[in-house]
């Protein structure tokens, strides 16, 4: 029997402003081990999506973790941050909102696949309703986001920090 691929996990952690960052860190820490990179909070104003949900002026950053881990952890990793987000949620209105999204994922030397719950024509089953769904491949020297990647990954704001995760990759 082969060894499911190598993979670097790593998570796109959308909040809102007024969210410790350091406290999600920490959660995520607990879940999934060390820290080895972190990158910079960025503006999130590409979509509406998250407005109802979450409010006005949300920041994204990524963090990955030490590993290495390997492919087969992405349903049980989308799971635990499902709980996590749910463990964060605010009361709004006498109404539970999430204050945090939390996109785990992976990358190799090839591309990047998020973990996701809403089914869609290119993503593919994985077990336990959670769904692979590749997002960017990775040719001249850069990920090159496919159609359905998410705006603020595919307008190439997060370049530096995702080629710095695939370098850490390398590296395991």
């Amino acid at each position: 029997m082969n060894t499911p691929p190598r993979i670097k996990l790593f998570a796109a952690i959308l909040a809102r402003p007024q969210v410790e960052r350091s406290h999600i860190l920490e959660l995520l820490t607990e879940v999934f081990g060390s820290i080895d990179f972190l990158g910079p909070e960025r503006q999130f104003d590409v979509t509406s999506y998250y407005e109802e949900e979450m409010g006005k002026e949300l920041v994204r950053s990524f963090v990955s973790f030490t590993g290495p881990h390997h492919a087969e952890i992405l349903t049980d990793a989308k799971r635990a941050c499902i709980e996590l987000e749910r463990g964060c949620a605010i009361e709004d209105g006498g109404v539970q909102k999430r204050a945090v999204n939390l996109d785990i994922g992976y990358l190799d030397r090839h591309k990047i696949v998020f973990a996701s719950t809403k089914e869609a024509g290119h993503k593919i089953y994985l077990h336990d309703d959670i769904y692979a769904d590749l997002v960017a491949r990775y040719s001249q020297k850069a990920f090159q986001p496919l159609p359905w990647c998410f705006p603020d990954i595919a307008d190439g704001r997060y370049n530096e920090e995702l080629l710095a995760i695939r370098s850490l990759f390398i590296e395991l």
